[in-house]
């Protein structure tokens, strides 16, 4: 079930955005299962060289419109490589969750932050509690909680007796462990959503090396609460003013961190000055923790004093908020889980379909901590695609980020969701919110020169899966839909045969 205003919208795409001669884009023909019976002797030789099978490639080369680019009705593709097999996609299907967004949410959503004060101000004294309401806004960063509050402030609000409570109840329980996917709990993609999504969870470290005082000074943002920071680590022997940044080597390795206590982050080794400045961000080691550590750490900082302390509670009900600190637009905020892969957003905004529906009671009785949760929000994606695309190459989805094991999609049904996506309202949103190979995001450092911008794709990659999926854009003015993924242990040395399919696109799209 969609919501009702996104209903009337897909209705008016259908009737007024896909013409008779597009319509037929909701689904690949028959010939896509037979067309382009080898693959393309590059990309074969590659494949051979990583030393994976090229029954681990699954493929689809195909008009992004093909009545637009001057065919009729439906187009054979120009290669199909078991283009119907199911297959991880990685971070690919964040196309799934970004374009399902844009169509149910719209390009102008933002989310609020309502911020309440429960109590009387006086004399730069609020005689009560103050309380910061989550509702999933994916990129509360340290600048804008800072913002937050100096607004608080700015009511006249220097002093709390209270306590400063966070409402985090809009996104349901979680049983989710940072270190559950690879082991790595203290790498920032492996962030756990929350409805009080404060800086990802993560500390930011810069090192700035001072040669003639022989130390590397240490900042920390945000400050945390109760947690001892070493301000300074000595530099490596030999790492004089001239050293140069080519001896920098592994500085993170060398500086011996340890992270395994919450309340102090020490380094046991040193930095190489040759390093210049360096920023390494981490995720903290307690992460249920940190939203208060966070919250009281800048508040303090600011020249904030608490009476109470910073602690898990409820906004009051009924009660009309000072302010709302409002996000910026869903279509920046795809920018950054397009470009950068950010999964801890991919998995803000996927709770955050159901959290919506939830609110207009579009799912089943509750409250939002019902509602906002990754099955409801599997539903709400499932109900898109089958009146959007059918339920041909329904994908199998998880947490809608492609940071998983579980989640599957066929090269046809992500080629049919980027050909829709290509003729409707949200194609110039989707398609700029896509690295530009060559130039930026992910691709910035792609080394295929003969595609560098022409080329906006998302790249996925996991230990066992690589995957390229988007547009490519011929000297021609052809538009093509390339989707590429590998799945096999060697997965990750097969994406040079992965650009090397994207380049012969390329070429033959401008035939």
């Amino acid at each position: 079930m969609l919501f009702n205003f996104p209903r009337a919208r897909l209705q008016a795409h259908l009737a007024a955005g896909l013409l008779a001669g597009l319509v037929s884009l909701t689904s690949i023909p028959a010939a896509a299962q037979t067309a382009a019976p080898s693959l393309p002797p590059e990309v074969a030789a590659l494949l051979a060289q990583a030393k994976v099978p090229r029954d681990a490639l699954a493929a689809l080369v195909v008009d992004a419109a093909p009545a637009l680019n001057g065919q009729s009705g439906q187009s054979a593709p120009l290669l199909s490589w078991r283009a119907s097999a199911t297959v991880n996609p990685a971070s690919v299907m964040k196309l799934v969750t970004t374009y399902a967004a844009l169509e149910l949410l719209g390009p102008s959503f933002t989310w609020n932050t309502p911020v309440y004060v429960d109590g009387t101000v006086a004399d730069d004294v609020l005689q009560g509690n103050l309380v910061i309401q989550g509702k999933g806004d994916p990129k509360l960063v340290l600048e804008r909680l800072w913002l937050l509050l100096r607004r608080v402030q700015g009511l006249g609000i220097k002093r709390i007796t209270g306590d400063i409570l966070l409402d985090r109840s809009a996104f349901g329980p979680s049983t989710q462990n940072p270190g559950d996917f690879d082991g790595e709990p203290l790498r920032p993609y492996n962030a756990a959503p929350d409805a009080l999504l404060i800086n990802y969870k993560s500390v930011v470290m810069t090192f700035v090396p001072h040669p003639g005082g022989g130390i590397a000074s240490v900042s920390f943002e945000p400050p945390l609460a109760n947690v001892q920071m070493q301000a300074s680590v000595p530099l490596s022997a030999g790492q004089g003013a001239g050293a140069s940044l080519l001896e920098c080597g592994d500085y993170r390795g060398r500086l011996k961190a340890d992270f395994s206590d919450p309340f102090r982050i020490t380094f046991n080794g040193s930095y190489p000055a040759g390093c210049g400045e360096k920023v390494w961000p981490v995720a903290y080691s307690d992460p249920a923790s940190y939203a208060e550590r966070a919250v009281a750490g800048l508040w303090q900082d600011m020249g904030g004093r608490l009476g109470g302390r910073v602690r898990e509670g409820r906004a009051p009900l009924g009660v009309k908020p000072a302010f709302e600190v409002i996000s910026p637009t869903l279509a920046e905020v795809i920018r950054d889980i397009n470009k950068y892969s950010n999964n801890v957003m991919a998995q803000q905004l996927f709770l955050t379909l159901s959290l919506v529906q939830g609110v207009q009671g579009q799912l089943p009785p509750g409250g939002p901590d019902a509602a906002a949760s990754n099955e409801a929000s599997r539903e709400v994606v499932r109900s898109w695609w089958r009146e959007r695309l059918g339920e041909q190459d329904l994908p199998v989805l998880d947490n809608g980020s492609g940071l998983s094991r579980l989640e599957r999609a066929t090269p046809q049904g992500l080629a049919r969701l980027l050909q829709t996506a290509y003729v409707s309202g949200a194609m110039p949103e989707l398609m700029a919110s896509l690295p530009i190979s060559g130039v930026d995001g992910t691709l910035r450092r792609s080394k295929s020169r003969m595609s560098q911008g022409w080329a906006h794709l998302k790249s996925g990659s996991l230990r066992d899966a690589n995957a390229l999926a988007g547009y490519v854009h011929t000297p021609s003015g052809r538009r093509l839909v390339v989707v590429a993924i590998v799945n096999h242990p060697n997965a990750p040395a097969a994406r040079p045969a992965l650009e090397a399919l994207v380049n012969w696109a390329l070429q033959e799209g401008s035939k």
